[in-house]
């Protein structure tokens, strides 16, 4: 592997990628930039390829999270290229999978987020079998929600009995359609702290809210993904 001719010291990487001097030393470390040649009194002598790996790395870990992304870069300098191009298409095919699920899952919320919960009695609460009967879900399921914190429902006494509220029962519903949507339980334990955060009637404002920051985030990682591909293009032609 052949590296540029720049010599450039572990500050200046540092600066330059937005780094700190530990956090350098930590991703040569890792293999996510190639073993610094060394001077004759043991200072680590840098490159450009060093400085491209770092600034890939930095737009990898917005895209994929840092895993993926150490494995990304180490592959550039350990693995063959279609190695190295088979792992970016996986991370871009993840992006559109959850690009995908989002579309779902807003036209899914659409259908339930707008009913209001106006004029809520005592005898509007629904147990656990009645709301499992009304969304076709077994009672099992509803408790796993709970669980999950997903659906909570108020304990009543003496008997500890789940009960629903109006709103607490919309909660169920969003999950119901947002889960036969496509969402995952790990991504709604994400995503309902956001659709919970405000008053009960303005659950649409919530929804809408809580799935455009989902949106924007994508695109974000999309972008970050793009600008990826070029900084890795650049320590690829460094590598020959």
């Amino acid at each position: 592997m052949s590296t540029l001719q720049s010599a450039l010291r572990t500050v200046d990487v540092a600066r330059r990628a937005g780094y700190s001097v530990q956090q350098v030393r930590n991703l040569e470390r890792d293999g996510v930039l190639p073993p610094a040649a060394r001077s004759a009194s043991g200072y680590r002598i840098y490159g450009e390829i060093h400085l491209r790996s770092a600034l890939a790395y930095r737009a990898l870990a917005v895209g994929t999270g840092p895993v993926e992304a150490k494995r990304i870069v180490r592959a550039v300098h350990e693995r063959p290229l279609p190695d190295v191009l088979a792992l970016l298409d996986a991370a871009h095919a993840q992006l559109d999978r959850e690009r995908r699920d989002l579309g779902l899952a807003k036209e899914a919320a659409a259908a339930i987020s707008a009913e209001p919960v106006d004029d809520v009695r005592p005898s509007d609460a629904m147990s656990v079998s009645e709301l499992a009967a009304a969304l076709g879900v077994r009672p099992s399921t509803l408790r796993h929600w709970d669980a999950e914190g997903l659906a909570v429902p108020d304990r009543v006494s003496p008997r500890d009995t789940r009960r629903y509220s109006p709103a607490q029962t919309r909660d169920a519903r969003i999950v119901h359609q947002l889960r036969s949507a496509g969402y995952r339980i790990e991504q709604l334990r994400a995503l309902l702290p956001d659709l919970r955060r405000g008053h009960r009637t303005e659950g649409s404002e919530d929804i809408a809210a809580a799935l455009a920051a989902r949106d924007d985030s994508i695109t974000a990682r999309s972008r970050a993904l793009l600008d990826a591909g070029a900084a890795l293009s650049a320590v690829l032609a460094a590598t020959g």
